[in-house]
């Protein structure tokens, strides 16, 4: 396999996954800032232009993080990464598209790039406002579901890793986490596989 990534994008959370597994894979670089995911060479993988991707060992791609981070776990029961009883199942789906729809697309796309959501480089900064509005929604709802447990649906999941992604982003923007949240980020921190993709992608 092979996961076409950026350092600290969303895709850290499927290289956390793959670290989950311990079955060999690769990596490739796809400098975002640079503009190489709209390069010949990137949307020959994925034309989609954004990370992450993954190369199957018969040479198919897969793109998108939910679509990914299930096949990893369907096709790896052995690293129990996806609920065994159907209540739990929704729960991590449920949460996963809330963070990355939600949280994610409209929340921290408008903080991170406000121009691309405002009809003037005036409105630039009520844009980021908004964005940083709905990003703390996110946290806030994350937050509720976390209490009382160590996990998204109680055991560790694909769910978690797209938490951990967002509670990364609020950490390295200085957005303050709401309680169980930092816990749940700290508890993400100590997993071995997150501390080898903080180091691997450098930003340990």
């Amino acid at each position: 396999m092979k996961l076409f990534y950026s350092p600290g994008a969303c895709s850290i959370g499927i290289h956390v996954l793959l670290e989950e597994i311990g079955k060999p894979y690769e990596t490739q670089l796809v400098k975002l800032r640079e503009g190489a995911q709209f390069a010949a060479e990137y949307t020959s993988v994925n034309p989609k232009s954004k990370v992450p991707a993954l190369q199957r060992d018969d040479g198919s791609i897969l793109t998108e993080y939910p679509a990914i981070a299930y096949w990893l776990a369907r096709t790896n029961p052995e690293a129990r990464l996806w609920p065994d009883d159907v209540e739990s199942q929704v729960r991590a789906l449920e949460m996963m598209d809330y963070l990355i729809a939600t949280t994610h697309m409209h929340g921290f796309s408008r903080i991170f790039r406000p121009v691309g959501f405002a009809p003037s480089e005036g409105d630039a900064e009520t844009v980021r406002a908004r964005g940083l509005e709905i990003f703390g929604n996110g946290l806030a709802l994350l937050d509720r579901t976390l209490a009382g447990k160590e996990y998204v649906t109680g055991a560790f999941s694909i769910a978690d890793t797209v938490a951990f992604y967002i509670e990364f982003w609020a950490t390295a923007r200085n957005v303050p986490l709401p309680a169980n949240c930092a816990a749940h980020y700290a508890r993400m921190l100590a997993r071995p596989s997150v501390q080898r993709v903080m180091q691997q992608e450098g930003l340990a």
